[in-house]
Order: structure tokens, then C-alpha cells, then sequence
């Protein structure tokens, strides 16, 4: 338990110089004709099925279309989960997303942990590259923590 808190924290310190990720609330990205196919190979349930991640591919921009579709507690008066997508920055997206390799932990001072290989575009070289995605989420109040690890 120790050694995950402690990769985490140094994952969180280690990225701070690094591409800033967005979290924002379901919008045009999260359509159900943007999950990629086959829905059942891209997309994970965790917490007994309250907490549901699914791989998102708007098609355009073409280095940036792949997102993250993140719905989990709290729940609203409705009962329906939060809706969030996680993105390299606001309405842009990844160019690629391994989500077969997407690994998950939980610890319950932090919540549950992704890790998840990604690329993401460089303007600066006119190019991907490669990072680690990760992420956190509470599922009690709902707050999502990411960051990019690599790729610098």
C-alpha cells in the first residue's frame, strides 16, 4: 500500500512540468457513436460496476480525437453518475490511447488510480509522443486528478 502512495505521489511530482490534462463535464465527445468498437474490448467497469471507463474517438482532430469517457458516483438526485472526459486539453484530445493496457489500483486514502499509455501531440515537432496518462478519482466527491508522466 505503501509503495503505491508513494508512485503516485512521485508520479504527480515528476509531471508537474509536464502537458496539462483536462476533466470536463459529458458534452458532444461522449456520444455513444464515438466509443470505439468493439464496445466490450474498450470499455471497463470497476467498484462493482459503479464506476465505468470507455474509450471515446471523435474522428477529428485526427491527432487528437481519442478521449476518455470516465462516469462514476456521486450519483445525482436522479441517480444518475457523474459524466466526465478526460482529455489532453479542453476539446482536444490524444492522437492514440492504448486502453487494452489501461491498469487500475485502489487505495483508500487516494480512491481508485488509471494508468494508461497514451500519445499526444507535440506541436513542436510537428509529432506524437509518447506519455503515461494517469489519473485519480474519488468516487465520494467525485474529483478527478490527472496528469501526464513522460514525454517530455
Amino acid at each position: 500500500m505503501k509503495t503505491v502512495l508513494f508512485s503516485v505521489l512521485a508520479s504527480m511530482l515528476l509531471a508537474s512540468t509536464a502537458q496539462a490534462i483536462t476533466i470536463e463535464d459529458c458534452d458532444w465527445r461522449a456520444r455513444a457513436d464515438a466509443i470505439v468498437e468493439p464496445w466490450a474490448e474498450n470499455s471497463r467497469t470497476f467498484s462493482n460496476g459503479k464506476t465505468r471507463l470507455a474509450l471515446l474517438d471523435v474522428i477529428e482532430p485526427a491527432a487528437g480525437a481519442m478521449h476518455l469517457l470516465v462516469m462514476s458516483p456521486p450519483y445525482d438526485e436522479l441517480g444518475g453518475r457523474q459524466c466526465k472526459v478526460v482529455s489532453a486539453e479542453p476539446g482536444i484530445g490524444f492522437s492514440g490511447i492504448d486502453f487494452t493496457a489501461l491498469t487500475a489500483a485502489y487505495d483508500p486514502s487516494i480512491g481508485l488510480m488509471f494508468t494508461v499509455p497514451v500519445l499526444f501531440y507535440d506541436p513542436n515537432i510537428a509529432m506524437s509522443r509518447p506519455a503515461r496518462l494517469e489519473f485519480t478519482l474519488n468516487q465520494a466527491t467525485g474529483v478527478i486528478n490527472a496528469w501526464l508522466v513522460g514525454g517530455e
